[in-house]
C-alpha cells in the first residue's frame, strides 16, 4: 500500500529543504521514483509540483550563475547577520550550523552573503551572514548596495558587535542601514563575549537603549542556546505539530501569529484545506486535551492538531 499522500508531501518537502542546484535536482528526481504512478488525484498533482521544480530549479541556478550576489530563501524565516568587518559573524555562523566558512584575524575574509540553516526548536531557520558594511555602503562604497538588497529582504537583523569593542564601529553600520531605509526587527549579539572585560556589555546596552544585547561565545552552548531563542522571537512565528495516525510529528510547522486550524490543514495540502471538516486539539488554544474544534479556531505556539476530515 502506497504511503499517504500528505505524509509524502510533508517527507518530499523536508528533503529537499537546505538542498540546491544539482542535488535538488538529484533529490526531486529520487522522489519522482518513489512516487506512485497515478494519473489522477493528489499523487498526479504531487507529481506536477516535482516535475515543476526541477525547472524552477535550473531557473534559479541560472539567475545565481548571473548574479551571485542573490541569496535563496530557505526555513521558515531569513535572518541576516549584520556588522563592522571581523567581529566573529562567520565563526557564529559556523557555530550554529554545519557550513564550513573561511575564517581569519583580518578584515573582509567573508566576500559574499553566506547562508546556512540552523534548527531552533525543531524548524529550519536561516541565517545568512553579509560581509562587514563600511561607512559609505548606502553609496555603495565597498558593493555595500547589493549587500544591503539582500538585507533590504531579510525578515530580522541580527547586528553582530564584538563585546568588549567600540560601539561606534556598529554605530556606523547602523547609520548605513537607516540612510538605506531599512528597519527590521533586530537584537545586538555581542560576540566573543568570554573575552570581553568587565563592564564591556554594559556600555553596548548603554549604546544601544534600543536593541536586546545577547551575550554570545561559539564556546558556550548555553548562549548559543540564548542566542537561538532570541532569533526566534525576532521572526515572530509559533509552531504547530501535527498529530497524524497516532504519533505526533517531530519537525512541528511554523506559522504566522493568528493562524487557524484551516492554515494548519492548507500547509499539510491544499485539497485537505479545501474540505476538512475540524480537528483535534492538544495545547494552549484548547480548552482541554483532544478538543474538537471548527476550522477557524486560532492555534497558539506549542499546539499539537490532528485534521479530522
Amino acid at each position: 500500500m502506497p504511503m499517504p499522500h500528505r505524509t509524502f508531501a510533508q517527507l518530499a518537502k523536508r528533503r529537499l529543504v537546505g538542498k540546491e542546484g544539482r542535488e535538488r535536482i538529484r533529490e526531486v528526481r529520487t522522489l519522482l521514483e518513489e512516487l506512485p504512478d497515478y494519473r489522477n488525484g493528489p499523487y498526479a498533482d504531487l507529481r506536477k509540483w516535482l516535475l515543476a521544480e526541477i525547472e524552477d530549479t535550473r531557473v534559479r541556478s541560472s539567475a545565481v550563475h548571473r548574479d551571485s550576489i542573490a541569496v535563496r530563501r530557505e526555513g521558515a524565516a531569513q535572518i541576516c547577520l549584520v556588522g563592522p568587518p571581523n567581529v566573529g559573524k562567520s565563526s557564529l555562523l559556523q557555530a550554529l550550523s554545519e557550513i564550513q566558512i573561511k575564517t581569519g584575524d583580518y578584515p573582509f575574509t567573508t566576500l559574499r552573503p553566506v547562508p546556512a540553516l540552523t534548527r531552533i526548536g525543531g524548524v529550519l531557520v536561516q541565517l545568512v551572514e553579509i560581509p562587514g558594511l563600511i561607512e559609505g555602503a548606502s553609496e555603495d562604497r565597498g558593493g555595500g548596495r547589493a549587500l544591503l538588497g539582500v538585507l533590504r529582504y531579510a525578515d530580522a537583523i541580527i547586528y553582530c558587535c564584538q563585546a568588549g569593542a567600540d560601539p561606534a564601529e556598529l554605530e556606523v553600520v547602523r547609520a548605513e542601514i537607516a540612510a538605506a531605509g531599512i528597519a527590521k526587527p533586530a537584537f545586538l549579539a555581542a560576540t566573543r563575549a568570554d573575552e570581553a572585560e568587565d563592564g564591556a556589555l554594559a556600555r553596548l546596552v548603554a549604546a544601544f537603549p534600543d536593541l536586546q544585547v545577547v551575550p554570545v561565545s561559539i564556546l558556550d552552548e548555553h548562549s548559543l542556546d540564548a542566542f537561538r531563542a532570541a532569533a526566534w522571537r525576532l521572526t515572530g512565528l509559533i509552531r504547530v505539530r501535527l498529530h497524524n495516525q497516532g504519533s505526533v510529528d517531530s519537525e512541528p510547522v511554523a506559522l504566522a501569529p493568528g493562524a487557524t486550524v484551516a492554515d494548519v490543514a492548507d500547509w499539510v495540502h491544499h485539497d485537505l484545506g479545501a474540505t476538512f471538516s475540524g480537528a483535534r486539539v492538544w495545547g494552549r488554544s484548547a480548552r482541554f486535551d483532544g478538543q474538537r474544534v471548527g476550522r477557524d479556531h486560532p492555534v497558539e505556539d506549542g499546539d499539537v492538531v490532528e485534521i479530522v476530515r
